[in-house]
């Protein structure tokens, strides 16, 4: 394979911002993984990057390869507002319902949202996509396929799992919109390993720059200012001082304090 194919680049625009990809930076900046992703994964990445009007440098897309049970597997992990983009890109889309499943004395309950109380169990998670059909898209999915209890799991299941089920029933309810598109939290975490691309990461963090400093403005009309002269210093102690008693007079100055106080 030349080299002239490997660094081709294709650009492409999303919301009004220019987007430029090619098999080396998606390597170096956007991939990630336990295994090295193939030339065929990147192109296919690139691909539906551009197909779906994504940009992978503010964190709407990234490639994951990592190791899973049955070998080797390539996933495009998109975001969660990446996967609304596209809903809302489609004219049947009028809106989804999405919310936890817990168990409450004994009976399933489906509340909406991921809020649950103590003593509630947390089993699982469902969503409910409207697209124009008869019946909308409905996905319940079990908390225990994919809580390994590991990072954000750990400390949000409800949150996790709910998204988990928006994701695939968008999937099903929009297959030329989001098809092979994943969330990170589909991926078992035990199968994943390696650190957010660094594009990704730093997407949202600000740049400074050093502002250059204000040009020095004068009126020219405008007298010259002249600072007032420094005071000269005065040898002994402040006569205020003396005349107060505060302080010792020292010889030489008893006459000058005696004709102040004769002044007074």
């Amino acid at each position: 394979m030349s080299n002239e194919n490997i660094e081709k680049k294709t650009t492409y625009t999303v919301e009004g911002e220019e987007v430029t990809l090619s098999r080396q930076i998606v390597r170096q900046f956007l991939a990630r993984g336990n295994d090295a992703v193939t030339d065929a994964d990147i192109v296919q990445f690139i691909s539906l990057c551009r197909a779906n009007q994504l940009n992978p440098f503010v964190g709407d897309a990234y490639l994951v390869r990592y190791k899973g049970k049955d070998g080797a597997k390539t996933s495009m992990i998109i975001s969660k507002e990446a996967f609304m983009k596209r809903a809302e890109s489609d004219a049947r889309y009028e809106g989804f319902q999405a919310g936890i499943i817990i168990r409450r004395e004994g009976k399933i309950i489906e509340e909406e949202g991921a809020f649950f109380v103590p003593g509630d169990e947390l089993v699982g998670g469902w969503c409910r996509v409207y697209n124009g059909r008869k019946f909308p898209t409905l996905v319940r999915v079990r908390l225990q396929e994919y809580n390994k209890g590991q990072s954000t799991w750990a400390v949000m299941p409800a949150t996790m799992i709910r998204k988990v089920a928006l994701a695939q029933a968008f999937r099903e309810a929009f297959p030329l919109k989001v098809g092979g598109m994943y969330l990170k939290e589909e991926i078992p975490a035990d199968e994943q390993s390696g650190e957010t691309p660094a594009a990704i990461e730093n997407a949202e963090k600000p740049k400074f720059i050093d502002a250059p400093a204000p040009e020095e403005t004068r009126d020219p009309e405008a007298p010259e200012f002249t600072p007032d002269p420094e005071p000269e210093e005065q040898e002994g102690p402040d006569p205020a001082l003396v005349k107060a008693g505060l302080v010792d007079n020292p010889e030489g100055q008893e006459k000058e304090v005696e004709q102040d106080l004769f002044t007074l």
